[in-house]
C-alpha cells in the first residue's frame, strides 16, 4: 500500500513532467499520454552532430511530427525514465486504452505509467488534470479577482504558440511544430496583436537592413540602370532566350543548343527541327570520313536538340489539352441552393 505522502509525492511528480513536458512542446494531453521510450530518437546533422528529437504520434487532426528536444526538456525526460525504469533497468511495456478509437493498443514503454497495486498502468488523463489542480492550488498563485489561478492541459499549448511566435519563429515553422495542417489553426492559439505584429515586423526589416551592407541602399547610376537594361537585350537569341543569371557571363561559349538554360521559343520549332537534320546529316558525314571526335560532339549536340523539340512539343499539348475545373461536391450545390433560397 502507498501512504497518503507517498501518493502526494507521485501526483506532484507527475505534475511537474507534464507542465514541463506541456509547456517545452505545446502537445496535446492525449499525445503526453502515447509518449514512449521509443518517442526518443537521434538525428545526425551534415556536420556530424547529433540532435536528439521527440517524435510525437498525431492526434485529432494535427499530423505526426518531430520536436527538437531542448536541454531543459531532456532533464525532464531523463528524470521520467529514471523514475519508470524497473529492476533491470528497461521501461516496462504496458497496454493502454484509446478513448478515442475505443481500442486497446499493443503494450508499448509508455513514459506515463505507475504502479498501482503492484500493476504497471497507464498515468490516465483525469489523474493528469487532477494533479495540476492540486499543485496549482498549492503554489497560492491567483487571478486578478483572487481567485485560485487554474490551467488546463490545452492552455499551456496555446502558452507555448503564443511565446514561440513572439519570440520571432515564423508562423509556417509553428504550425509544424504544432501539427496544424492549416496555419489559420495555428494564429488561432496565439494571442497576437495588431500592435506587436506591425512592431515585430519593423524589428524585423531593421535587423534585414542591419545585416545588408549600406552600399546597397545606395541610389543606382543611370549607368547602372542602363547596364541592367541592357542585360536583358543581350539575352535575346534567334533561338529565343538565355535564362542566365543577370551579371554572368555565357559559359558555354554561345553553343545555345546545348545549353541547359536556353528558354526556346515556341515558334521556333522548324528551325530546330533544322537543326536537328543538319546534325544527322553531319553526323552520317563524319562516321563515313571516321571523324570519330566530330561524331561525339555531334551527338551531344543532336541528344540537346531533340530534348528541346519535345519541351516544346509537351508545351503545345499541355496548352492545347482541356482544363479539367472539377465538379462541385454534393454539399457544395446544396450549400448554393440553400443561400439562394433564403
Amino acid at each position: 500500500m502507498v501512504d497518503k505522502e507517498q501518493a502526494e509525492e507521485r501526483r506532484a511528480f507527475w505534475a511537474w513532467a507534464a507542465i514541463e513536458i506541456f509547456r517545452h512542446t505545446g502537445i496535446r494531453i492525449e499525445e503526453l499520454q502515447e509518449l514512449s521510450h521509443h518517442s526518443i530518437i537521434s538525428y545526425r546533422l551534415p556536420s556530424g552532430d547529433v540532435v536528439p528529437l521527440l517524435q510525437i504520434a498525431p492526434s485529432k487532426t494535427d499530423q505526426e511530427r518531430l520536436i527538437l528536444i531542448s536541454p531543459e526538456l531532456a532533464d525532464v525526460l531523463s528524470a521520467v525514465i529514471s523514475r519508470v525504469r524497473d529492476s533491470t533497468g528497461r521501461v516496462p511495456l504496458i497496454p493502454s486504452y484509446d478513448l478515442h478509437e475505443k481500442t486497446w493498443n499493443s503494450p508499448m514503454p509508455l513514459l506515463f505509467q505507475w504502479s498501482i497495486s503492484h500493476e504497471r498502468r497507464p498515468v490516465s488523463g483525469s489523474m493528469i488534470r487532477k494533479a495540476l489542480d492540486e499543485t496549482l492550488r498549492a503554489s497560492g498563485i491567483t487571478d486578478s479577482s483572487g481567485h485560485p489561478l487554474l490551467f488546463q492541459p490545452h492552455d499551456f499549448r496555446r502558452m507555448f504558440i503564443t511565446e514561440a511566435i513572439l519570440n520571432g519563429l515564423p508562423p509556417h515553422i509553428a504550425q509544424v511544430i504544432a501539427g496544424h495542417r492549416n496555419i489559420n489553426t495555428t494564429m488561432g492559439y496565439a494571442a497576437i496583436y495588431p500592435v506587436d505584429a506591425l512592431e515585430a515586423h519593423r524589428a524585423f526589416i531593421a535587423r534585414r537592413r542591419d545585416l545588408r551592407p549600406a552600399e546597397e541602399y545606395r541610389a543606382v547610376t543611370a549607368e547602372e540602370w542602363q547596364e541592367f537594361l541592357s542585360h536583358f537585350e543581350r539575352r535575346k537569341l534567334a533561338l529565343g532566350e538565355c535564362g542566365r543569371a543577370y551579371g554572368t557571363d555565357c559559359i558555354h561559349e554561345h553553343a545555345c543548343v546545348r545549353c541547359p538554360v536556353l528558354i526556346v521559343a515556341l515558334d521556333e520549332k522548324p528551325r530546330l527541327e533544322e537543326i536537328r537534320d543538319n546534325l544527322k546529316d553531319r553526323i552520317a558525314e563524319a562516321e563515313r570520313e571516321r571523324w570519330f571526335g566530330e561524331v561525339e560532339g555531334l551527338s551531344t549536340s543532336l541528344a540537346a536538340a531533340e530534348d528541346k523539340i519535345a519541351q516544346i512539343e509537351a508545351q503545345q499539348e499541355k496548352k492545347q489539352s482541356p482544363i479539367f475545373l472539377g465538379l462541385p461536391s454534393l454539399s457544395q450545390l446544396t450549400a448554393r441552393n440553400s443561400e439562394a433560397t433564403e
